[in-house]
């Protein structure tokens, strides 16, 4: 089927080659040569293009506002990156900001035939209606905050807190961490739940531009007057320009909003709620922030750690996204996730993020043919879990089986567990190399009855014993804690210190 894709390149040259690749597979190409002039095109034709990819192999890199105001126009279509080998931060810095895939050059004609193919396939899919919600716009609970770790349960607490009183609220953290998610869930637990949530991006709107979306002018409303009587969510608040910052802080300050071209002010009742991922004390050290604005909206900071830092939520994220994308795709079923694939994703640092997980689950639901996804599903990640253990970079890397970590596969499995006491979706019990007993600490007795803390403790340790074949120093790191304690623990629990395999489990 004939689609159309907008390529976006600097070089003539790589610029013909990859549009006669991709006409020769029978599609249709729009070509720009810069950033600029690619989203006006895209503007132009978005709703036939399916299917963006832009080179940033230019000296200056990656403009980080492009990806966004691709989205800001179109979120249904992918964009693929085309970067250099050793270009890491940048082909990082794409994923974080929304990029379907991204290409290391020099591409093989079938890689990037093959990419376009896989985005197309969920761009048909976005237009059949079953787009994914990466931006929700229902009401959003915090019941919906994916919370199994301390971290995120703490920012659930404070969320909570938060939307129970004004002041404006500050979301810290890395892009993609889920800070919209939880800047709905505090509008739909305030007393504005009913009024309007509006949300405005500072990194998807040109500086020109900006002052009057934000604020409005005499042909445009504004995205504070939209927002009269609920929550405004502003994104990127480290990236409004000067003027702009000043007119916010008029806004806090006197309650009332300058429209350019009039002279009256108009009252604004909304509740400010901001993001930024940037350090504003430093980008207020640094003068691109003013310091009188900064105290009165960090008023309530609540920061949402990487996800990285926060690996218990990563099974349970994976199983709420398998499960809402097999529904958004009309599966006969839910799809399972084998344990090792479970791994993998768990083992995996996730540099863009929640945002970054779920457009994997999202592409691994869409392009699957099985009825559970498997590691091959996600080619991406194993190719970068290996690279980053210094294996040999080429196909047959990519091809090979990947080792979870031992570590990746207590955590996961552990957490599998965990998940499904907690009402997700079922999956096989079939832990690790087949088996299900040997790595899975059960949480309850025959009776239905949660276990005794010290049980599960003794099982716990017992079993890492095991793993780590009586390596105590191991076995210590990766309890969390110090060697006198574990070999205080096994006195307790009468294993002998000097031969710990002798009563392992």
């Amino acid at each position: 089927m004939t689609a159309q894709i907008l390529l976006i390149d600097e070089d003539a040259a790589e610029r013909r080659s990859m549009k006669a690749a991709i006409e020769a597979h029978g599609h249709a190409v729009h070509v720009a040569d810069t950033a600029p002039a690619g989203v006006e095109l895209f503007r132009r034709h978005a709703e036939q293009i399916g299917v963006v990819v832009l080179d940033v192999t230019a000296a200056d890199g990656l403009n980080p506002s492009v990806i966004p105001m691709l989205a800001e126009i179109n979120v249904g279509v992918p964009v693929i990156v085309c970067t250099t080998e050793g270009a890491t931060e940048t082909a990082l810095n794409a994923v974080r900001a929304g990029a379907f895939d991204f290409l290391v050059k020099p591409i093989a004609q079938e890689r990037l035939i093959g990419a376009i193919e896989s985005a197309l396939k969920i761009h048909r899919t976005s237009q059949q209606g079953r787009t994914p919600r990466r931006a929700r716009s229902g009401s959003v609970s915090f019941s919906d905050v994916v919370a199994a770790s301390a971290a995120m349960s703490r920012v659930v607490e404070l969320g909570r807190r938060a939307a129970q009183s004004m002041i404006p609220v500050m979301l810290e953290g890395e892009a993609g961490v889920g800070k919209e998610l939880v800047a709905r869930a505090i509008h739909a637990a305030s007393d504005r739940s009913s009024r309007p949530f509006v949300s405005v991006n500072c990194n998807a709107i040109t500086p020109a531009q900006i002052e009057d979306v934000l604020f409005g002018s005499e042909t445009q409303m504004g995205k504070v007057a939209e927002a009269e009587g609920g929550t405004l969510f502003i994104e990127e608040i480290s990236e409004l320009p000067p003027v702009g910052q000043m007119r916010l802080l008029e806004v806090v300050q006197s309650g009332e909003v300058h429209r350019s071209g009039q002279a009256k002010p108009l009252k604004a009742n909304v509740r400010l709620v901001l993001a930024t991922n940037k350090d504003l004390i430093e980008e207020v050290k640094a003068g691109r922030f003013r310091e009188d604005l900064y105290y009165r909206v960090n008023v309530f900071p609540i920061t949402i750690a990487a996800l990285r830092r926060r690996k218990e939520d990563i099974p349970h994220l994976i199983r709420a996204f398998v499960e809402r994308f097999s529904l958004e795709q009309r599966l006969p079923r839910t799809l399972q996730i084998e344990s090792s694939a479970l791994a993998l994703l768990t083992s995996f640092d996730w540099p863009g993020n929640t945002r970054q997980l779920e457009n994997a689950i999202f592409r691994a639901v869409v392009l699957a043919e099985g009825t559970s996804l498997k590691e091959s599903e996600f080619p991406q990640i194993v190719a970068q879990v290996t690279s980053h253990r210094g294996a040999t970079v080429g196909s047959e890397a990519q091809a090979a089986v990947y080792e979870p970590s031992p570590i990746a596969k207590v955590q996961a499995a552990l957490a599998e567990r965990a998940a499904s006491f907690s009402g997700g979706p079922s999956a096989p019990s079939t832990g690790f190399n087949g088996s299900a007993s040997g790595n899975v600490i059960v949480s309850t007795d025959e009776a239905g009855n949660v276990r005794k803390l010290a049980e599960i403790e003794e099982e716990l340790i017992r079993f890492a014993l095991k793993f780590y074949r009586g390596q105590m120093s191991q076995v210590a790191r990766k309890l969390g804690i110090g060697r006198s304690t574990l070999y205080r623990k096994l006195k307790d629990y009468g294993i002998d210190p000097d031969d710990p395999q002798k009563d392992a489990a």
